[in-house]
This record gives C-alpha cells, structure tokens and sequence, in this order.
C-alpha cells in the first residue's frame, strides 16, 4: 500500500504504532548523548594485549573427524617394516599393524617430512611448524570436538574464538570479530560464548553438510529487510533497544540481554560492509584458480579458504573453517586421498595470498583434527580413533618455520616427547597472540574461569 505523500518518514512511522516514534527518538537521543559523553561500553572495541603480540588474528582450519597423522605428517618408517606384524605392548597388543601406503618425502630446509597426499601444502614446508606430540582425553568425537574447542568436553565453556575476542576485541567494528564458515549443526557449543556476554559468541555462515545439498558459506540469511528501508529499519531497533535498555536498568545483570542490544546494533552495521565483503567474484580469476574455486575437487573449501582471508584482512579477529568428513574406521585408501584433495590446493593458495599480502607474518594459521588415529588396522582399510598421539600444525603468527616439535612413538601410537595436551596448544595459540592464559580470565559463580582451567604450559620452544 502507498503511504500518504503528505506525512513526513517520522510521521509515517508514528502512525504504524501509538508511542513507537517519541521512543524510537527518545532512545537516539539518548544514545547520541552517550557517545557524545564517551559513556558507552563497547565489548567489541580493540584492547590491548597482555604483552606484545606475534600474532593478530587466527584463522583455524578444524578437521572434523579426525584425519590420520600416521599417513600425512607423522612419518613412521618402523610402521612401515612393521606392516601386517601383531602390536606387542598396550592397546596394541594382538593388533594387526598397518604401514602407511603413501610414500612420504622431506620437504624445505628445515627437512619437514610429508605424505604424497599434500603435494601443493609441501611447497610451504618452511612456513609450517608440525606439532607431533599431541595428545587429548577422550577418543570420541563428540567430547574431544568439544574439548579442542572450549578446553573442557564435560562442562558448557566457552570457545577459543570467545576467548580471543573476550581478550582482543576487533579491529572492524562493522564485521563480527568471530566467524565460523560451514559449521557443523547441531555443534553450537563449539562456536558458543557459554557464560561471556554473547557478543563474543560466534557468526555462523553457511553449514556443513554430508549430501550434495550443501548451503553456500556466502549465504547471509536476513541480511536484508524486505519490509523496512534503512531509515525506518533505524527507527524501529532503536525503539527495541529502547525497550532492552529499560529492562536492564530494572535488572542489572541480565548478559542474554546486552549481549542481545549488541548483537542487533552489529547485525544493523554488517548490512553495509558484509555482502560486499562476501563477495569473491571482487577477486581477480588468478587469485581465485589459486584456491581452487571453480574445480570440482577444491571449490567448496577453496571458497572458505577465500573468504577467511578476506575476512582476516577487513579486521574479523578470529575464523573458524570446517571440513568434514575425516573419521575414516574404512575405506581409507580412497576416502583420504580424496580429502587431502579437496583441501591441499586451497590451504596452499591460503598462506600463498596471505605471504604475498603480508599478513601472514601476523596471521596464525592453525590446522588440526580432535584427535588421530590407530597405527594398526580397522577392517583392513581403515583406523580407529587414537587419543594418545597425534600431529597438528601452525603457520605464521610468529611461529617457527620449517620445525617440528614433538613425537609419538615409533609407531605412532602415543605421543612420548614435547607432549602436548589440549590446554597447553590453547596456552600457547593465546600466547601467540599477546595473552597470558592465566590472566585471561572472567568471574563466573564466584571464581574465575580461564580457557585452560587449571592447565597449561606454552610451547616456547616453537615460537620464532
């Protein structure tokens, strides 16, 4: 329906609903006086760090399922004598060992040994520091998931993303200063803020998905108002958080509440910035070849490859990319070729664009899975869950190129040297980025709560 061409934008809007206008500019008035006095509390706003940092942003490349170390970065040569002979010790004791079928080779100067399967990741050897000594405590996937997110698998925490931006804050206050590109449903405590305010919780887009049917990681839902132009649209949040803001003066501590006042007034500023910002066909055909997008094989998770450096570059703190479908009890002799494929090329073209733009020096790439798998076998083509050792990387941020720190033993089974625990990788991801994970702290229920809780010691043997 037209509206009257006589009445004002203002008296237009004081005509949908009785009062709503004299509190939508009651509330501006108000927020305008507020900045103006420089009152206002901003959550997101950038906050300095403990001590100088290596690293200014992370984008976490999360391998959900957990891929098998003992065939891409953990080479064993006594796996591979060993191939077909009963395990003697332990969990391996009448187990049937399983040399790797891939060859591995020595890659850069420092010598990193790589499987066959990451050809294009090889040729940055010396930007990667393996870390070989991992280890967790639980072999299921659910509660190490949860684990390698928050620090804890048996209580709501909040998650390493939270933590950074808690700490950190952004550097763009038109973006959220943690996304998470194609998370798993269902998995939100991964991405959660739990008892931090719920401004640092994550901004989900797209979703991971087994079938052919997969969302785009660049579909925004809501991003426009179809009803609304962006005046009115101004008008009406103001009115809301009018209302929010009345509420909290009655009830001092209510965080769903200004978690919510924040989150709208982002989610009004991310209309301008992010569909922009999430469009890839700005990028010149050779930049988008390099990530793969387009093929077949790399597109899906070239494309979020892509969109993380474009994010980390507009100032977003934190990204979280996820690729599933790693948990491989069989077939693995075709299934993790087939995902080393779909990720080497994009990562590769990752710290590729990130060298060339000079923002990997500061930006901490970080690759890992929940946890590893068996040196021995499962059904004759595949391995079982494996807690004790396992291998993740970092590149960037202050980390030492071309090293590898850390070992399991000479089968891969369990990490014996330079152990690395889940609390003590979050310790030193935090140190990394100018945080002591002692000081990080928030009162909750009358103590403080750190990521690491009680744990964790840094790895400072890799730090550049």
């Amino acid at each position: 329906m037209d509206l009257p061409h006589t009445l004002s934008r203002r008296d237009t809007l004081k005509s949908i609903s009785s009062g709503f206008g004299y509190l939508a500019f009651a509330a501006l008035a108000d927020q305008q006086a507020q900045a103006e006095a420089g009152t206002r509390f901003d959550p997101l706003a950038p906050k300095a760090s403990h001590f100088p940092a290596r690293a200014k942003r992370v984008i976490f490349l999360s391998m959900r399922g957990a891929p098998s170390h003992v065939d891409t970065f953990d080479y064993k040569p006594a796996l591979t004598k060993d191939d077909g002979k009963q395990g003697k010790t332990g969990r391996l004791s009448n187990r049937k060992l399983m040399g790797s079928p891939w060859s591995f080779s020595q890659h850069g100067k420092g010598g990193l040994w790589m499987s066959e399967l990451f050809p294009n990741l090889a040729k940055h050897a010396d930007e990667l520091c393996m870390l070989k000594g991992m280890h967790t405590d639980v072999p299921n996937h659910p509660q190490a998931q949860i684990q390698m997110h928050t620090g804890s698998f048996q209580f709501v925490r909040p998650s390493l993303g939270a933590w950074t931006l808690y700490g950190l804050g952004t550097e763009n206050a038109d973006l959220p200063g943690f996304v998470a590109l194609n998370p798993p449903s269902g998995n939100a405590q991964a991405f959660g803020s739990s008892f931090l305010p719920a401004v640092y919780q994550a901004a989900r887009f797209g979703r991971s998905s087994r079938g052919p049917r997969r969302r785009s990681v660049s579909a925004i839902p809501n991003i426009t108002n179809p009803v609304l132009d962006r005046e009115l649209q101004r008008m009406q949040l103001d009115f809301v958080q009018d209302l929010n803001r009345r509420e909290l003066e009655r009830n001092k501590h209510q965080p769903e509440i200004e978690g919510m006042i924040e989150s709208y007034e982002l989610a009004f500023r991310m209309q301008d910035e992010l569909p922009e910002l999430m469009n890839i066909q700005d990028e010149s055909e050779e930049t988008r070849e390099l990530y793969g997008v387009n093929d077949t094989e790399t597109d899906s998770f070239g494309r979020q490859c892509l969109l993380a450096r474009r994010l980390s570059e507009a100032g977003v703190r934190f990204v979280e990319l996820t690729h599933s479908n790693w948990d491989h009890h069989r077939n693995l002799s075709t299934d993790l070729p087939a995902r080393c494929g779909e990720i080497d090329q994009p990562i590769a073209g990752l710290l590729t664009d990130l060298k060339r733009r000079d923002l990997l020096k500061d930006t901490l790439v970080v690759w890992a899975g929940e946890f590893g798998r068996t040196p021995h076998s499962q059904g004759g083509d595949g391995r079982d869950h494996n807690n004790k050792g396992y291998t993740t990387w970092m590149a960037g941020g202050g980390v030492k190129g071309g090293f590898s720190y850390g070992s399991t033993d000479e089968h891969g089974y369990e990490a014996v040297a330079d152990k690395m625990h889940t609390h003590d990788w979050h310790a030193t991801i935090l140190h990394l980025l100018g945080m002591d994970h002692e000081k990080l702290t928030f009162r909750h229920a009358g103590r403080d709560f750190r990521l690491t809780d009680v744990h964790g010691e840094v790895a400072k043997a890799i730090i550049a």
